[in-house]
């Protein structure tokens, strides 16, 4: 079983379990009038949606490239990864005004049916999460998934606080406090998937990469006169593009040429992890030498 096979057959589970957490607790919510119960399965539900987008995401990463898609489906978990990311923003904030809302206005509610499904709400995430636990660190999409998870059975465990808090002190304004706290540190999460998807998203460099720091290394190499009309991107989490003009000092051989392009590969790969090179070799040629190009 390969890993990806693995890391979608994980994904697959976590999506069933979820939908069971939210069927459960709309319907618990719904008998034992806890909003908080109700806001919880709002919460399940985005990520049982954010889930499933992942899964999607995933296999159609796998779809093999044409020659009316030339890079395939690659980047479609880096677009998942960013939905989810604005949905957590997104989910938060919601959490937030239903918070302070609900400090102002306590109700008394079915706290021993809050207290069990929240229990259930929480081995079905942690499960979930566990999952997840080391697929996180293979890409975005993954990532922002398990995300979605954990902060789920965190707000499950505010919930079961609250519900035990309700049941023996009838400390009602203390679920309110729990889900705003959990709300700040969905938005913080958040902003932060946000910002990485964005910035591969926009083709931006990536922040490990000094430009100027690979452009010299080139330089130095014998036959190079200067690398200029650089472009550096993420195309997703395994593959990272460099192309760009280098003029030459000689009218060397394409034999030669490609010795010199070894030599690049090599730095290149090693020393700043770009695995796709593609350069074009100049010779006296009078345009633009700036290494980035002002359109």
């Amino acid at each position: 079983m390969t890993h990806h096979h693995h890391s979608q057959k994980n994904l697959g589970v976590s999506i069933l379990l979820n939908i069971g957490i939210t069927l459960a607790q709309v319907i618990g919510g719904l008998f034992s009038g806890s909003l908080a119960l109700l806001s919880d399965a709002l919460h399940n539900f985005t990520d049982v949606v954010s889930l499933i987008i992942s899964y999607v995401a995933a296999n159609l990463s796998k779809k093999d490239a044409s020659l009316s898609k030339t890079f395939g489906y690659k980047r479609a978990e880096i677009i998942a990864a960013f939905i989810n990311a604005s949905t957590l923003i997104v989910i938060a904030i919601i959490l937030i005004v239903e918070a302070v809302e609900r400090f102002f206005n306590p109700q008394s509610i079915d706290s021993s049916l809050v207290i069990w499904l929240s229990v259930l709400a929480i081995i079905g995430n942690g499960i979930s999460v566990l999952l997840l636990l080391n697929d996180r660190k293979k890409n975005m999409n993954l990532a922002s998934a398990y995300v979605h998870l954990f902060t789920d059975m965190l707000a499950s465990v505010a919930v079961l606080i609250g519900g035990l808090l309700m049941k023996f002190y009838s400390l009602f304004w203390i679920d309110s406090f729990l889900t705003a706290a959990i709300a700040i540190y969905l938005i913080i999460v958040g902003i932060k998937l946000l910002r990485n998807s964005f910035s591969v998203l926009m083709l931006f460099t990536p922040e490990s990469i000094e430009i100027d720091e690979l452009v010299n290394d080139i330089n130095q190499l014998d036959h190079v006169k200067h690398m200029h009309h650089v472009h550096i991107w993420q195309l997703n989490e395994a593959e990272i593009h460099l192309e760009a003009e280098i003029d030459l000092s000689e009218n060397i051989s394409i034999t030669d040429f490609e010795a010199i392009l070894e030599q690049i590969e090599v730095i290149l790969l090693q020393k700043y992890g770009i695995n796709h090179i593609n350069i074009q070799p100049e010779f006296n040629k009078t345009d633009d030498k700036n290494i980035i190009v002002q359109d």
